[in-house]
């Protein structure tokens, strides 16, 4: 895999900059704070087009990549992205679950209905890592040209702004005061290490799949709409455009 060129990476530092600020005023954005509004659905949309279109296609390339590297240290894993990708999920689905069941157990007891301070520190570990992860992979994936880097980010930007929903209604207050600062500068830590350092592709291929996995967890779990508060359209719109776009491109 080469290195970033130039265009790329000024390009690349600009949409991390959009991406972190995503982050910082998603919650300022009126139509967010509308349940599952149509502009949610149709980002989910957007998002849910992109790993069907693009990012589970692109499992299959990593895993070509994991299998020329013959015998290494742990053979299982090299040759198994989709592996990988499960464990991400899995990961994912943990902490959602964690979140869910201090929620309520929390507002049965009569302290409100938000995580414990401990749970809200585990999310922004986790969800800190895997905006690392995708501000490192802005310079390294297995495309690097500008449409593709254009397209990477819109899908990313959408997901930002309901993972952020999701993660404002699990932690309340202290996400806003703290939350999304953290994750604002996970995105553009990545991003700094992507400039510095150049992984094998085989390690690109394992940190691609991990973020992969845990993708389409977070689109199964928050932007795929619930039966009540869906809008259909607005959601099959948007993976309908967006996946147009994907294929055009």
């Amino acid at each position: 895999m080469s290195a970033p060129n130039y265009n790329n990476f000024v390009l690349s530092g600009l949409v991390v900059i959009c991406l972190a600020l995503t982050h910082l005023f998603s919650g300022k954005l009126r139509f967010i704070n509308i349940p599952r509004s149509r502009w949610l659905s149709a980002a989910g949309g957007v998002s849910s087009a992109y790993i069907f279109v693009h990012i589970l296609p692109e499992l299959s390339k990593h895993q070509a990549v994991l299998k020329e590297v013959g015998e290494g240290v742990i053979p299982f894993v090299e040759h198994h992205v989709y592996l990988i990708a499960l464990v991400g999920l899995t990961v994912f689905y943990g902490l959602e679950r964690i979140a869910l069941i201090t929620r309520l157990h929390r507002k049965q007891i009569g302290k409100g209905d938000a995580t414990s301070l401990n749970v809200f520190w585990l999310h922004m570990v986790s969800f800190g890592f895997y905006n690392a992860l995708i501000g490192y992979l802005l310079l390294h994936r297995e495309k690097v040209g500008i449409v593709s880097l254009l397209v990477f980010s819109l899908a990313m930007a959408t997901h930002f702004i309901v993972n952020d929903y999701g993660l404002r209604e699990h932690h309340q207050h202290i996400y806003d005061r703290v939350g999304r600062w953290i994750l604002a500068a996970a995105i553009i830590v990545g991003w700094v290490l992507g400039t510095r350092t150049q992984l094998d592709e085989a390690a690109i291929a394992v940190l691609f799949s991990f973020l992969a996995g845990g993708i389409v967890l977070n689109v199964l779990k928050e932007e795929l709409p619930q039966e009540r508060e869906s809008r259909f359209w607005a959601f099959a719109l948007g993976a309908a455009g967006y996946a147009a776009l994907l294929l055009v491109i």
